[in-house]
């Protein structure tokens, strides 16, 4: 019967804390130390917050081990103090915030040459993090009297470590008044100038990419909080500085003048990208945020558009002449002259600035035929779908613009004058057409950009039949006619083999769904940008909630197995269902055959 048994729930830790030697490293040897100090025993906080033992666990996450240990363990001992430092005990929170002493040996981790230790500078990291939320008054108190510590965590930014840092200092302080001190401070202390700076081609390539992503995120907390505070009096200090006109211009002269390089270009495009977003999703979920719209909106600050125009020549310059690349080999054979990240980027940037209908960057883009290069880039390279979607994004923003008033906006009519006269789009589209018909009657392979030719081509045809640019664009009498058979009878039976009629993929699906499936599949434009964004940008902690989905709220088997079908259809760029088939796969629990 269960009485003959021992019931005695005593912890091996209880016994251990009995002994009158018992040593800090014994008890962290016990497997169940960390669940009794998160269960609050009063005998193991009791001796843990003892002065000695606090200076040896913040001294085991800041200090290297010896290097003679067992690599294995050799940071058993800092982890487990960094877990129990951060377990959220109220007796140790207050410990560690209120003892000067300790919050001194934790901060002069900082004051070491760089690189520091990745695996120490996170606990580090986290360990202030988690007294900065919640011990906020007294620890940003402390860190404001050290003149030195912007400088030491910036000398330090080539950790990621010290990215988080900095943005826990910016979204996780509360109230909101003191949460405006530490922008003041910030502010103050010019740390959005600072990390500018380090986007340049003087500065290692970690620095850079990681000072990039940290001005990233802090637009889009920036600009995030601010809508969810709208009720604070004063702005943000750090977005206005990020948004002002010399901001951008110190950005841009650090990316093309002098030696350009591909890391600077691509670390300050990113940037510029993100000031120029004008959406973006909340955390609902991918499918909700595409069929119910984006939850957030905003509003692109002229002076940002001010800074960049006079560099449009620049871009312009960068896709004419990257930074040189050697030849790489690819499945379709050795690429000599590959695209390259940073004319992918100078596209993303083209097609976001013509997203904003600025008459003035239109009408230099015009100026400088920066459309017409595009066009070539996109039928040099047949296979690069990235390139492609930009391009396909740009023509829709031309073709996009809107007439007020019922006046056409001179600035527009350029535009799209340039677009099928200058640039000869319907020729190029014709003409790419009959090489491609020509190359697969031969036997050869169909090219990888005919898919977003086909959307390109019925995005005209719906803008001259129905746009506002019925009656501004007049076809060349030479391929007027040619035009007019590929519409009726190419282009026409394209789109009926590439109908997709969801009704009759229901098996595809699960079973169990009750809503319509045209709900759960989102507009394809939409879906091909966020795996577009997804694959070119880089990966952060907090990939989900910038990616807007997680494995509770969305249903991977299916989604993989409709993307599947796609791939079969030729409206469809392979290579960007493929990507979305791979991603998914790599993300998902279920195993999927397709």
């Amino acid at each position: 019967m269960f009485w003959k048994f021992d019931l005695n729930t005593t912890s091996h830790v209880d016994k251990l804390l009995d002994k009158e030697d018992v040593t800090l490293h014994e008890l962290m040897d016990e497997d169940d130390i960390l669940q009794e100090c998160k269960a609050q025993n009063r005998k193991l906080l009791d001796f843990l917050c003892q002065q000695h033992c606090m200076e040896e666990l913040v001294n085991l996450i800041t200090h290297e081990p010896p290097v003679d240990m067992d690599e294995k363990v050799r940071f058993k001992y800092p982890n487990t103090a960094c877990e129990l430092l951060t377990s959220d005990v109220p007796q140790i929170n207050d410990k560690l915030g209120g003892d000067e002493t300790l919050l001194n040996i934790l901060y002069d981790f900082l004051d070491h040459e760089p690189p520091l230790n990745p695996l120490l500078a996170s606990f580090f990291s986290k360990t202030i993090g988690n007294l900065i939320a919640r011990k906020t008054e007294q620890v940003i108190a402390f860190l404001r009297k050290k003149d030195k510590f912007i400088s030491l965590v910036l000398k330090h930014i080539d950790t990621s470590a010290m990215m988080d840092l900095l943005l826990r200092l910016i979204s996780c302080v509360e109230p909101a008044t003191l949460r405006q001190e530490v922008l003041n401070w910030l502010n103050e202390a010019k740390i959005i100038q600072r990390l500018v700076e380090l986007i340049h081609s003087s500065q290692d390539e970690d620095r850079q990419s990681n000072a990039s992503q940290t001005l990233c995120d802090i637009i889009r907390l920036s600009r995030d909080q601010s809508n969810q505070l709208q009720d604070i009096p004063e702005p943000d200090p750090l977005l206005t500085a990020l948004e002002s006109q010399e901001c951008v211009e110190q950005l841009l002269k650090n990316m093309f003048d002098g030696e350009q390089t591909e890391n600077c270009i691509v670390n300050g495009t990113q940037v510029l990208l993100t000031l120029l977003e004008t959406r973006r999703s909340g955390v609902e979920g991918l499918m909700d945020s595409y069929t119910q719209g984006f939850e957030r909106s905003y509003t692109v600050n002229s002076s940002i558009l001010h800074g960049i125009e006079p560099r449009l020549k620049d871009f312009h310059q960068l896709l004419l002449s990257p930074p040189k690349k050697t030849a790489i080999l690819t499945t379709i054979g050795v690429l000599e002259e590959p695209l390259g990240n940073a004319r992918l980027h100078g596209s993303r940037l083209i097609a976001a600035l013509l997203h904003t209908n600025t008459p003035s960057i239109n009408q230099e883009l015009c100026r400088l035929s920066t459309m017409n290069l595009l066009l070539d880039l996109f039928f040099k390279y047949t296979w690069n779908n990235f390139l492609h979607f930009q391009v396909e994004l740009s023509i829709a923003a031309i073709l996009s613009h809107s007439v007020q008033e019922g006046k056409t906006i001179t600035n527009d009519l350029e535009s799209k004058e340039e677009l099928f006269q200058k640039c000869c789009l319907v020729q190029r589209i014709l003409d790419a057409w009959e090489a491609n018909d020509k190359i697969q009657a031969e036997g050869g392979m169909r090219r990888g950009n005919m898919g977003h030719l086909t959307r390109i081509a019925n995005a005209v045809v719906q803008n001259m039949e129905k746009g506002p640019m019925q009656t501004q664009i007049k076809l060349p009498e030479d391929c007027r006619g040619r035009w007019e058979s590929f519409v009726e009878e190419t282009l026409t039976e394209t789109n009926r083999r590439n109908t997709v009629d969801l009704v009759s993929t229901h098996h595809l699906h699960s079973s169990s769904e009750d809503e319509d499936i045209e709900s759960a599949f989102p507009n394809e434009l939409s879906l091909q940008q966020a795996f577009s964004e997804y694959q070119i940008q880089q990966m952060t902690a907090n990939f989900v909630d910038q990616f807007g989905f997680n494995d509770e709220e969305f249903n991977y088997c299916n989604l993989i197995k409709t993307a599947a079908h796609l791939l079969t259809l030729e409206a469809v760029p392979n290579k960007i269902t493929g990507s979305v088939i791979i991603s998914l796969v790599h993300n998902s629990s279920e195993i999927v055959t397709v």
